[in-house]
């Protein structure tokens, strides 16, 4: 790796244009477990550019501090991680070469949030990779992260597509009921207390769980094995913004992506689709049948008709 620029503000002019209506854009969600591994993030790179994906988010890198890193392979990483020396948790954002040239800014909100803002020509993209407290975790330590995730949600642009990915360490379950707003009927399992707490959180930012919406084997919808490999869950996510729902083409899981996690990698495909604007109607001149004025009965009324217009006219104005 080499160490590269730790401003979080990029080039005010960025070169790339990731979200087109002609290219389909890919976005990864891995959680790698760690990052110390030997080989993981060099893995992580070569499966991204495997699978076309420009932007991976990943979770459990057990990296401390935040900064952003060139790595060999020429992808490019930004990170948020713990300010102390404990290394557990920890996010990032794994970009190639083309979504770092439209990278515009970053930050590293905490150990477990990090986001970043990319260029397009039609529509920015806002990307927000978490690490959610497990369902085992304290009711305070979720709702400190979910005060901390709408405190990042309520200062975002909002005419950004906004992209959520991230272990959220929640089943959100098959059943649709009550919130058919923000999934769709092919998800995995049975909700629990963290899959309750994603759905309200959705409805209330009005987002759609993607992972939901498409119809998949169960090998290509359960993101976590247990194990003994007998339970799989689907807890790893990825949101976006109701207005662009109809942009999500897809969102499977790759169980071939391999480099020792027990978690798979999903990848969303987003094609940019924008509604035209109504077209307004042509409203022409009037057109008058004047042949009528032939009839006498008819100029008799068209006549009082105009001088009691003018009447009203002139005294409107005042004559």
């Amino acid at each position: 790796m080499t160490l590269g620029s730790q401003t979080r503000k990029e080039a005010p002019e960025p070169t790339g244009s990731l979200v087109h209506r002609k290219n389909t854009l890919k976005i990864g969600n891995w959680n790698v477990r760690t990052l110390y591994r030997t080989g993981n993030l060099a893995q992580a790179a070569r499966e991204m550019k495997r699978r076309g994906i420009s932007i991976m988010g990943i979770s459990e890198t057990h990296w401390t501090g935040q900064g952003k890193l060139q790595i060999a392979e020429g992808e490019t990483i930004i990170y948020s991680g713990r300010e102390d020396d404990i290394h557990r948790a920890g996010v990032g954002i794994l970009m190639s070469q083309d979504a770092a040239g439209a990278l515009i800014e970053w930050i590293p909100v905490s150990e477990r949030i990090i986001q970043a803002r990319f260029h397009s020509r039609h529509i920015k993209l806002m990307v927000i990779h978490v690490y959610a407290p497990t369902e085992d975790a304290d009711e305070e330590t979720k709702d400190e992260f979910y005060a901390k995730l709408q405190g990042v949600l309520d200062k975002r642009n909002k005419h950004d597509m906004l992209g959520i990915t991230g272990d959220v360490n929640a089943k959100v379950g098959e059943e649709n009921n009550i919130y058919e707003r923000v999934m769709g009927k092919h998800g995995l399992g049975v909700r629990n207390r963290n899959g309750e707490k994603l759905c309200d959180m959705c409805d209330m930012n009005e987002l759609v769980i993607t992972g939901t919406l498409f119809p998949h084997k169960i090998i290509h919808k359960a993101t976590w094995i247990s194990p003994d490999g007998r339970t799989r869950n689907q807890i790893d996510h990825v949101l976006i913004n109701k207005r662009f729902r109809n942009s999500v083409e897809d969102t499977r899981v790759y169980r071939s992506a391999d480099l020792g996690s027990d978690h798979y990698l999903v990848c969303t495909t987003i094609r940019l689709k924008l509604k035209r604007p109504p077209r307004q109607k042509k409203t022409g001149r009037v057109k008058y049948d004047s042949s009528k004025l032939g009839n006498e009965d008819t100029l008799k009324e068209f006549k009082v008709t105009l001088r009691n217009r003018y009447q009203v006219l002139q005294q409107e104005r005042g004559v």
